[in-house]
């Protein structure tokens, strides 16, 4: 089923979010790969402010490629989230409510999904040139130095997803191999 959603996110647009739903989210997300979140949980560790507040929002694990001339980014395709699986549940904690990348994550990471009534999305991989296409404005935030990695504010516009695991636990890759083997 098809559902426009808005971000920052409100708890019912979540609630009613079920694995296997194609989503196309409007409005601001985060990035943050690897050593962001390496540096987001040190800082936690450290009683450190966040660059930005976990409260509602979608970070999307994404390294973009340089911008061609006249857009506000490059290719943009998802990457493997299991990374940042050791610096998701905390996050969770905080309030974040949303997550983009691709593949599988960890036990821990679903049940902080659950706990906390967020969504892990998959972004479709290797389609990054179509899915910068929703990004209407990209702005570096925090961690200039880390290049790529650096966190993003972006603005998109009907940017599409599939919900993997929604806010009750359900698993699009564990329920897609049991309808597959039916």
């Amino acid at each position: 089923m098809d559902k426009y959603i808005n971000a920052p996110f409100c708890s019912e647009d979540i609630k009613d979010l079920k694995s296997g739903d194609y989503v196309y989210i409007t409005g601001t997300i985060y990035t943050a790969r690897d050593a962001a979140h390496k540096r987001m949980y040190e800082a936690l560790e450290q009683a450190q402010e966040l660059p930005l507040a976990m409260e509602n929002n979608v970070i999307y694990y994404m390294g973009p490629s340089p911008a061609r001339e006249g857009r506000p980014i490059g290719s943009a395709g998802p990457t493997t989230a299991s990374r940042m699986d050791k610096y998701a549940p905390s996050l969770l904690d905080l309030g974040l409510k949303g997550m983009i990348g691709k593949g599988k994550r960890s036990k821990e990471v679903q049940e902080a999904i659950v706990r906390n009534q967020a969504v892990y999305f998959a972004a479709v991989g290797g389609a990054g040139a179509l899915l910068s296409k929703c990004i209407k404005k990209s702005e570096v935030i925090a961690y200039d130095d880390l290049g790529t990695e650096a966190i993003r504010k972006l603005e998109v516009e009907k940017f599409p997803v599939i919900v993997v695991i929604d806010s009750q636990g359900n698993n699009l890759y564990e329920t897609a191999i049991e309808d597959y083997r039916r």
